[in-house]
């Protein structure tokens, strides 16, 4: 009796030791556990939670083929990554734009005589023979730097010489610049210029959002013809995403000797994340724009992205063949979204004028942006989403399958900086939306809100 109720003591007492030696350890492995994990396991606790939240975006993608969730993931997986190292190649870093200021709809409105406005060239032996003028006469160094009044919204044009080959142009039909007019055309660095917040508001920039919706769009979504309110849709849908950099990338503090730049989340949300429509519209505006590049493969395959630089030529190439042939893209995503449907019936080829005649104004509207470095990005975004339109569309209303697709070099660097750029708002939206939402405290949802678009 006595053994065995030794023997009882004796198993107490192991399970006792055994107990004090796993909470030891266990003390033991949290004191080596950096200091910055339990909240980084919060931090992921949480976004878990609101990932569920972020769930009233499932399901397919208006008027596309593909459904919010697959979209989130290959963008995340595949196009993000890929996109990103794209565009630092030197093919695609040097954009040739016409930045000179001459509204064609409002010429007296003075927004050429702003500071922010003025150009300064670059000097002539930063460029190659063949691109300098005929007069041969260029700037006195005394007149090489800007006096801006917000620096912030200068455009830098520093330029690498070795970059341009290959730099003949024809005018896009869907756009109002003359692509062709080399006299009055600037190279400029995209990697040097970041589309960002520049201080650039007010009255102006109303003006000219007022007229690109209430004159060149449909009153969506009054109309249920999908032609009718596809340039509405394309249009909010950009706004959309440069309304997400301009807030993504803002001067918070530019009274310090250091710029001090930062995410403004409150504009982000007032902008963008509590209206249903505009983050709907940001998405059907990237699968519509990775629509025209994957249509476009075999001509971006076989292009010719020589530009002095042959380790980065080829790393051009060879990545652009990586995103057009993903498996896991082609898979989720076959057909982002279906051209072939529209501008069917006898109304469709007048419907498809009306919309090439209404982007051409929307393209005008961008030389009244009073701000150099939002007009940079408003060109060249614009003439992407006009090189998709022509890809998609053909350039006359003709069968566009029977047409191979023909770019010029201008029309292929937009295309894919404007992918990138809606690449990284869809990222942005999807990865921080949940939290900035819970952050404000509302609930977003109810009717269109596509009226008040216009003035933000």
């Amino acid at each position: 009796m006595v053994k065995s109720e030794d023997g009882k003591k004796t198993r107490v007492n192991q399970w006792y030791l055994i107990f004090i030696g796993a909470a030891v350890a266990l003390m033991l492995a949290i004191s080596f556990v950096p200091r910055n994990s339990p909240g980084a396991m919060i931090d992921r606790i949480k976004s878990c939670f609101c990932s569920q939240e972020w769930l009233k975006y499932h399901g397919l993608v208006e008027d596309c083929c593909c459904e919010y969730e697959t979209v989130d993931r290959i963008n995340v997986e595949v196009l993000y990554p890929l996109l990103q190292q794209i565009v630092k190649y030197p093919f695609f870093r040097y954009f040739k734009v016409k930045l000179w200021c001459d509204c064609p709809f409002w010429p007296d409105d003075g927004l050429c005589h702003l500071r922010d406005c003025s150009v300064c060239e670059c000097p002539e032996n930063e460029f190659p023979e063949s691109f300098r003028k005929a007069s041969g006469t260029g700037l006195m160094p005394d007149k090489l730097v800007c006096q801006e009044e917000k620096p912030e919204a200068a455009v830098d044009r520093t330029v690498d010489a070795k970059a341009f080959k290959g730099w003949m142009e024809v005018d896009n039909p869907w756009t109002n610049d003359d692509e062709t007019d080399n006299a009055e055309m600037t190279y400029v660095d995209l990697q040097l210029n970041p589309e960002r917040y520049t201080g650039y508001s007010g009255p102006s920039v109303r003006r000219i959002w007022d007229a690109t919706y209430l004159e060149n769009c449909y009153n969506y979504p009054s109309e249920e013809c999908q032609e009718k309110r596809i340039l509405y849709k394309l249009i909010s849908g950009l706004h959309s995403s440069i309304s997400i950099h301009i807030a993504a990338d803002y001067l918070l503090d530019e009274k310090t000797n250091t710029l001090q730049w930062g995410q403004n989340l409150s504009l982000m949300y007032d902008r963008v994340l509590k209206h249903p429509d505009r983050v709907r519209n940001l998405y059907f505006t990237f699968l519509f724009a990775l629509r025209s590049v994957l249509k476009a493969k075999e001509y971006l395959e076989q292009a010719d992205y020589d530009t002095g630089n042959p380790l980065d030529d080829m790393n051009t190439q060879l990545s652009l063949k990586k995103l057009l042939n993903d498996n896991q893209l082609l898979s989720a995503c076959p057909k982002p979204f279906d051209e072939a449907k529209l501008w069917k019936g006898q109304s469709g080829p007048e419907l498809m004028r009306q919309t090439q005649k209404q982007f051409r104004n929307i393209s005008a509207l961008m030389d009244c942006i009073g701000c150099e470095k939002c007009r940079l990005w408003g060109k060249l975004q614009v003439l992407g989403l006009g090189t998709a339109l022509k890809i998609l569309f053909s350039v006359n209303g003709n069968n566009p399958s029977a047409q191979r697709v023909q770019l010029q070099r201008n029309e292929v660097i937009a295309s894919i900086n404007l992918l990138n750029r809606l690449s990284e708002s869809v990222k942005l939206v999807h990865e921080m939306g949940p939290s900035v939402e819970q952050m404000f405290g509302k609930i977003i949802g109810g009717p269109s809100d596509q009226s008040n678009h216009r003035s933000s």
